[in-house]
């Protein structure tokens, strides 16, 4: 099936991907991880949540830490919009696409939309959240790997190309897709509306459930020094895969687990998609170095293990896997 025309004037406008709300069995013990290993900066903490930015975001928050009786899963996505007025198009849009909204109360955001796509995934939509004073150049504070922002999310969905058909639809844009030469269905497509390689992903699996959360680092250098870190203060058997370089994205990667089993990519070197002209690049399902430039197999764990969204439905996916995706 060929990937979708991009829309390129969509009913409403996103920017960016924002925030994840991630649910935790034990706060003080993630907020140890995010802070201390990871390098994130505390923004605002109650008794039931821990809120958390990257070194370059002015936003409040991109990560959300949230105490739970059902730890490792994922509460929303959240995504940014370009005005007021387009909340207001995107709750018409959603409303049309047979989608549920609700308008929420969420600390440090203005009006927020909470509906969903069309396997289910929880989205939020806002527009203004409390802008912070920059922190980027005060290298004090910089410790773990150094994260300078949130990047992108990554998801394992059942029915890839429909998941393509409905982001493309409201103005996401494929960068890279792997396609099943067989069936002509998308085994994997990457996404954006910022301008980098993705803002989200779809990988065909056991799904909706969320593969990782992706945050950007100045060099390959913090990676390294992340693993330095992870192997000697007690987390080694939290590193799962990397580090490494993908073929897709040309991303230098590293994949790691947080106490409760989310999956976390630490990368940096994709690229610019900009342009409205971009042009997707095509992967062969049975190229091994669109997963890893230089050849390395992943673990069983990446491609089988990943966090519920709270409250959908689990399916396995239409598209089987085979001997050369799943070794």
């Amino acid at each position: 099936m060929p990937i979708p025309a991009p829309n390129l004037y969509p009913d409403f406008n996103t920017i960016r991907l924002s925030h994840v709300l991630l649910n935790v069995a034990d706060l003080s013990a993630s907020k140890t991880f995010y802070t201390n290993i990871l390098g994130m900066q505390v923004t605002g903490e109650t008794d039931a949540h821990v809120y958390l930015r990257a070194l370059e975001e002015r936003g409040h928050h991109s990560i959300v830490l949230q105490q739970s009786d059902q730890p490792g899963t994922i509460e929303v996505l959240g995504f940014k919009t370009f005005s007021e007025e387009d909340l207001d198009k995107a709750e018409h849009y959603f409303k049309v696409k047979g989608c549920s909204t609700e308008w929420v109360q969420r600390a440090f955001q203005g009006r927020t939309l909470l509906t969903e796509d069309n396997s289910g995934i929880p989205l939020e939509f806002y527009h203004t959240m409390d802008r912070l004073q920059p922190i980027h150049q005060n290298y004090a504070l910089y410790r773990g790997v150094r994260p300078l922002r949130i990047d992108h999310f990554n998801v394992f969905s059942t029915n890839v190309d429909e998941s393509v058909a409905f982001y493309s639809d409201y103005g996401f844009r494929v960068t890279e897709y792997t396609e099943d030469e067989d069936t002509g269905k998308l085994w994997a497509a990457w996404m954006h509306r910022k301008g980098g390689v993705h803002d989200i992903a779809f990988t065909n699996g056991r799904g909706p459930r969320m593969h990782h959360v992706a945050f950007w680092v100045p060099t390959p250098l913090a990676i390294i020094d992340l693993l330095d870190l992870m192997s000697t203060s007690g987390y080694l058997e939290n590193i799962e895969r990397g580090p490494g370089r993908h073929g897709i994205s040309n991303a230098f990667f590293l994949y790691i687990l947080d106490p409760d089993g989310h999956r976390i990519e630490i990368y940096c070197s994709d690229y610019q998609t900009v342009d409205p002209d971009h042009e997707p690049i095509k992967w062969d399902l049975t190229d091994p170095q669109r997963q890893t430039l230089w050849g390395a197999a992943a673990p069983k764990s990446w491609f089988e293990h990943g966090t519920r969204f709270v409250g959908v439905d689990v399916e396995d996916a239409q598209l089987k896997a085979t001997p050369i995706i799943a070794p």
